[in-house]
């Protein structure tokens, strides 16, 4: 089923569940329900359960529409839109355990009023700031009797693997769930997890006795499987005491701390106190004439000072860094702040996340989500252009990119001469990088924006722009 050309576009990734399928109409969320997915919806709605999450902020909101809306389906819900949709391989530690806590909160939840989830992919859970929320409303069912958790196995692979690589192994798991869609499968983590491994809390179980289980069944169907389980005495009470195993289990686990420069980037860097004041004031001021920004990105954010800065205006910031330990702190400083508008994210910004999933598009790549009212790129640049050998020209043809037209870019030029440049050109052949001047930069701004003001820092080694995209 499909809506007819009315401007209604359907949403890529959500096409694995046939009971429904989500929309974009303008700046609406729809879901069209299959016959299937609105009797499901009709016994979901009236249940408390699901009432009670909805009114903690758990779950996205939802409510049910004219289905004239979508024709060919059922029944049409509209749900809140989230501010900016992120993957789990963009989060950190910290960030990717509280969402496994909350979708087996969830679970739990379901299971005590008679439901279910039907699947448990991380994809599941997006971000209000430094929140968590569930969003595959269509997940629920009704749950049958001796029915095990169908979203076992997704579990595992997207949320519980990831957590146990990092807690166990020191293994930052990013790279790993950005290769495959789907997470990691059990044989790969068999793999990692012998000898004395074999024994590490969670591992026992949850990898080598479900990768024997899903071997020994790999030929039967799911009714088989499902027919086994209810002989064996299978039943609710069951399912939710290993729900609270997991839960137990992950509430243990935490990141291995392995030390990072960047941690400490801000105390060590060559910032002196008068130049982060007039590096703040012109960061806020930049922010605040563009009104109130729907989103702004902060493009290499550290320990989120300027994130912070931008909040103060905006309704949305995602603040990007590379180091997932820095990311890390700054989710758990937001979390116990309980900050709704920063949502922190992992990504390399020489390497940012490409499309994913089927034909590339089941999961949108970064450069795709990110149309910013106002681009921070503080910091950044020398790292990218000396560090990492990005010609001036693609790298502000990409920054001005992640802005939408008439959107601000806010740009810090490190002069060759600051210390911090020196120290990325010392291991550099001589003579490398003969455009990476100051002139040089502004040239090639001014060619792709209307600079509106410049300031240099009372260093002398550093310059900060403030430029309209477009114009």
């Amino acid at each position: 089923m499909a809506a007819p050309d009315t401007g209604i576009r359907v949403e890529p990734g959500s096409f694995r569940d046939p009971a429904n399928r989500v929309f974009h109409a303008g700046d609406e969320v729809l879901r069209g329900l299959g016959p299937e997915g609105a009797r499901d919806w009709r016994a979901l709605s009236g249940s408390a359960f699901f009432a009670e999450l909805l009114a903690e902020g758990k779950v996205c909101g939802t409510e049910q529409v004219d289905p004239a809306r979508l024709p060919g389906w059922t029944a049409v819900l509209r749900h809140e839109r989230i501010p900016f949709v992120s993957h789990p391989y963009e989060w950190s530690f910290a960030m990717l355990r509280d969402a496994a806590l909350l979708h087996l909160e969830i679970l739990r939840r379901a299971l005590s009023a008679g439901f279910t989830t039907k699947d448990g992919s991380a994809y599941n859970l997006q971000w209000r700031g430094a929140a968590p929320v569930f969003i595959d409303v269509g997940s629920f069912a009704p749950l049958a009797e001796g029915e095990p958790w169908a979203g076992y196995r997704q579990f595992c692979q997207t949320l519980l693997y990831p957590l146990l690589l990092q807690a166990h192994l020191g293994l930052d798991f990013q790279p790993w769930l950005r290769a495959r869609v789907d997470g990691i499968e059990p044989d790969a983590m068999r793999r990692l997890f012998r000898g004395t491994r074999r024994l590490l809390p969670g591992v026992p179980t949850h990898v080598h006795l479900h990768g024997a289980m899903q071997g020994r069944n790999a030929r039967a169907s799911t009714t088989e499987v499902r027919a086994q389980l209810r002989a064996a005495g299978y039943s609710r009470d069951l399912a939710l005491a290993t729900v609270r195993g997991i839960d137990r289990l992950i509430r243990r686990l935490d990141r291995r701390d392995e030390g990072s420069h960047w941690v400490d980037y801000q105390r060590t860097c060559s910032y002196t106190p008068r130049d982060r004041e007039e590096k703040e004031r012109f960061v806020e001021a930049a922010v605040r004439t563009a009104g109130t920004p729907r989103l702004v990105l902060d493009l290499g954010a550290n320990d989120g000072r300027y994130a912070r800065i931008a909040a103060r205006h905006a309704a949305q910031v995602v603040a990007v860094e590379q180091d997932p330990a820095v990311v890390d702190a700054l989710y758990r400083a937001l979390r116990a702040e309980g900050e709704r508008r920063i949502l922190p994210l992992v990504m390399d910004l020489a390497d940012p996340s490409p499309g994913g999933g089927w034909r590339g598009v089941e999961r949108a790549a970064f450069a795709r989500r990110a149309r910013a009212d106002v681009v921070l790129a503080l910091a950044v640049v020398h790292h990218l252009a000396l560090g990492r050998n990005v010609p001036l020209g693609d790298l502000l043809d990409q920054l001005v990119a992640y802005a939408r037209p008439g959107g601000r870019l806010v740009a810090e030029f490190v002069h060759p001469e600051d210390p911090m440049a020196r120290r990325l050109l010392a291991n550099k052949p001589d003579g490398l990088f003969p455009d990476y001047r100051r002139d040089e930069f502004a040239r090639l701004l001014a060619a792709r924006c209307r600079i509106e003001r410049q300031q240099e820092l009372p260093c002398g080694t550093r310059t900060l722009y403030q430029a309209v995209v477009g114009g």
